[in-house]
């Protein structure tokens, strides 16, 4: 790939040897940087103007749902549940491998476009073999660094079952694995996205499991969304199954005895904070997580509900976590002397975070010399980007898609002047409106959805029943 010297920017590095350099220049040597400091005299690389311009280590979402970026805004109005009826039980079962593959494709364009370089892509629409292939080509079309999480779900009742069993299902997985992931230096690696425990036996959340360690590959999973359940994480710890590459989503109805299970076995945490409190789901959970030594990480879910952007979330974000910070003090009457957190503390929950979150923290996370080089330029002439007094203010409270200015994956220039660099992108808008059409009007078409879990009321008690294997009992 060459050499690329940013030259000039205020950069963000996010490595604490490094800091911040109001004015610095970063050489990229084959994908890699390569050197970092106040100017690097080099002639041969080809320059990008940093000039009046924030560098930094491009974003990390840490559960996306890219399949259904095709249903943008559907769910802006849901709850929890609405969701769970129309979407993961509804809609899911009409797509096809090429729905999957346009979505993610457009999908992953969404996030690069806002400056995310990486997403751990919850895909739990895996119909069929097709469906998966479909999947990972969709990312790798769009230039993104993902882990991609293969989902074990089963298809919703009303569809065509292709998977008999947990069996078959983990046989596709190591098929895709050879297929795919030979090689774990890719942009593209492998992934397992879980079957929440409470809605399986407890033997196929562990065949499951099983199955993505003997791959080593980092799994991500829905834990404590749902209050009226019980969450799985005592038994999940009973039998040895927890741990460090396990990502735990959401968390709204995790107590905290739960939560000390998490922490001591290393797990990591997404909070999808505007999803979490738009949907009527509960607390972003940021005050368990200080309470535990847990480091928190963000996520945008679903552009169902949810804007593409990371910088969308940490603004969310780092407003709740003020608020929650500071409302005992407002109850009681008393207002604060300063701020607790800062908006360069709340850029490490999508950067070294979630870095570390997603088994990349060696290669990503950080501008530092040996990592590759996933970056971010923002600012240009938008009034919202001038003055810049603030760097991290600047990035998180000002700054839009729109100004991310370029975008840089493994070194490899994928944004440009604003714009993305691909001949496709407005081919797949129209297809995308189209296939959107024909999608819902499948869907419609097809027997009703709602599983009978929802029907008749999935309980606790069913769902205690599978945590220990037996059968449930419909009432």
């Amino acid at each position: 790939m060459g050499r690329i010297l940013v030259r000039g920017g205020h950069i963000l590095s996010m490595d604490p040897e490094i800091g911040i350099l109001p004015q610095g220049d970063v050489l990229i040597e084959d994908g890699f940087i390569a050197q970092i400091g106040p100017s690097i005299p080099v002639t041969d690389a080809e320059v990008i103007d940093g000039t009046g311009h924030i560098v930094a280590p491009g974003l990390i979402d840490t559960h996306r749902h890219t399949w259904q970026a095709l249903l943008r805004g559907l769910a802006t109005d849901w709850s929890t549940t609405e969701y769970l009826v129309h979407v993961r039980f509804g809609i899911s079962r009409a797509y096809q491998p090429s729905d999957i593959k346009l979505a993610n494709t457009l999908g992953a364009f969404d996030a690069l476009n806002g400056g995310v370089t990486t997403i751990l892509d919850f895909s739990h629409s895996i119909n069929t073999p097709d469906h998966a292939d479909a999947a990972v080509e969709g990312l790798r079309d769009a230039g993104i660094r993902a882990v991609f999480g293969y989902g074990f779900f089963e298809s919703s009742p009303g569809s065509p079952i292709y998977f008999p069993d947990t069996a078959a299902r983990i046989k596709d997985l190591n098929r895709v694995a050879d297929t795919y992931f030979s090689s774990n230096d890719a942009l593209i690696t492998l992934g397992v996205s879980l079957t929440e425990p409470v809605s399986v036996p407890f033997s196929t959340t562990r065949a499951e499991i099983e199955a993505a360690r003997s791959l080593g590959a980092v799994m991500v999973t829905h834990t404590g969304s749902i209050h009226s359940l019980p969450n799985g994480v005592r038994e999940l710890d009973a039998g040895g199954l927890l741990g460090p590459d396990m990502v735990h989503v959401h968390g709204t109805a995790l107590v905290d005895e739960e939560w000390a299970i998490i922490a001591r076995t290393g797990g990591k945490v997404s909070i999808a904070v505007e999803p979490e409190l738009n949907s009527g789901m509960g607390r972003p959970p940021f005050a368990a997580c200080e309470r535990h030594g847990i480091k928190p990480t963000l996520s945008c879910d679903s552009v169902c509900s949810t804007p593409g952007d990371m910088l969308s979330q940490l603004r969310f974000a780092l407003g709740f976590k003020r608020w929650e910070n500071n409302e005992a003090a407002n109850l009681a009457g008393k207002d604060p002397a300063s701020l607790s957190i800062t908006a360069a503390d709340a850029l490490r929950w999508s950067t070294v975070n979630a870095a570390e979150a997603v088994g990349l923290g060696d290669r990503i996370g950080s501008l530092s010399p040996g990592k590759q080089a996933d970056l971010i330029i923002v600012g240009g002439a938008a009034l919202n980007q001038h003055p810049r007094i603030n760097a991290a203010g600047t990035l998180l409270a000002h700054t839009t898609a729109a100004e991310v200015r370029h975008v840089l994956v493994g070194g490899k220039v994928v944004k440009r002047d604003g714009v993305l660099l691909s001949a496709q992108l407005p081919t797949l808008l129209d297809e995308a409106d189209r296939a959107t059409a024909d999608l819902i009007a499948r869907a419609e078409a097809l027997p009703s959805g709602l599983p009978e879990l929802l029907r008749n009321g999935f309980s606790a008690e069913q769902a205690l029943a599978n945590l220990r294997n037996t059968t449930p009992q419909h009432n």
